[in-house]
């Protein structure tokens, strides 16, 4: 059996190779799709492309016939808590406590939250075959050591609709970051490509031949206790995988109590917790096209590093 798919190229992808185009709507690897392409499974507007780096254009039509797979089902798990801040018939979106993983993968199982989300919203496990294994309805995901907004999708529609939007960059998030030291300048752009790293395959690094990653971030406050310390506004113009921690790492201020790409273990907050909270949140609606934003105030362990340089 196989899954056959037409797609049209968003706007926001222009450019791009269609094998990373591809990868990125259908919801399958690089490497699933580089083995359909050579087998000449792939179609551009009619015609038969075999080669991964062919660029496509806005429009475009995508023709491609996927071999069946694993749905990598979930078990409900009604014990784990989520805490829903929008609730629609096509999306929830949800605000993640930090030790929470948003779904299975090789170093967890269980406990996630799509095993939470499953057992409020059954309705999610259709949308299985639609995505990646074990991650129905996820179009976007969040670290685990990191807090905040995000948006799940409840319908095939809002799965096919916020998919695109987040393919075409068209989806807003903003995030609030505390970083190490004082940054000299009150707004700037990392505007660095980022790729696996080399000396450490776990984690992620710029390097010149890595995907474009542009973060965008605004000095909202600077702090002196108990050591210098800057709370930011983050906006993420890509979304590249730990693309905030790397970029604000690479020019010198990685965020607080980040052990991968940091050096401070901050004991105020629980190992693992990474300072950097998804605060706000803006999309459109799948189904009647109206703009919808949610924001988040910081949590309790986050604001109190704020706080105690107040006093």
């Amino acid at each position: 059996m196989s899954e056959r798919l037409d797609l049209r190229v968003p706007d926001g992808l222009a450019g791009e190779r269609v094998d990373r185009v591809l990868a990125t709507l259908a919801g399958r690897s690089r490497a699933e799709v580089r083995v359909v392409l050579e087998a000449g499974g792939v179609r551009l507007d009619g015609v038969t492309v075999t080669r991964g780096a062919t660029p496509v254009a806005p429009g475009q039509r995508l023709e491609v016939d996927l071999p069946a797979r694993d749905d990598g089902t979930v078990v409900a798990e009604p014990a784990v808590a989520v805490t829903v801040v929008l609730e629609d018939a096509d999306f929830v979106v949800v605000d993640k406590a930090p030790e929470l993983v948003v779904h299975p993968g090789a170093g967890q199982r269980e406990g996630t939250l799509v095993a939470g989300l499953l057992a409020r919203y059954p309705e999610i496990a259709a949308l299985a075959p639609l995505g990646e294994p074990g991650r129905p309805g996820i179009v976007h995901r969040l670290d685990k050591g990191t807090s905040g907004l995000l948006v799940v999708a409840r319908s095939a529609t809002g799965l096919a609709s916020l998919r695109a939007q987040m393919a075409g960059r068209e989806v807003s998030r903003t995030y609030t970051a505390f970083v190490q030291g004082h940054l000299r300048e009150d707004r700037g752009v990392v505007d660095a490509p980022i790729g696996r790293s080399a000396r450490q395959p776990t984690a992620m690094a710029v390097r010149g031949d890595g995907r474009p990653a542009r973060t965008r971030y605004r000095v909202r406050e600077r702090l002196d206790a108990p050591y210098a310390v800057s709370e930011l506004e983050v906006e993420l113009e890509t979304g590249r995988t730990h693309q905030i921690r790397v970029h604000l790492a690479s020019i010198g201020h990685p965020v607080v109590n980040d052990a991968r790409y940091g050096h401070r273990r901050d004991e105020r907050l629980a190992e693992g917790r990474v300072a950097l909270h998804a605060s706000a949140l803006a999309f459109t609606h799948p189904r009647t096209g109206e703009s919808v934003r949610v924001a988040r105030e910081l949590p309790d362990d986050l604001a109190a590093l704020r706080d105690a340089d107040r006093g």
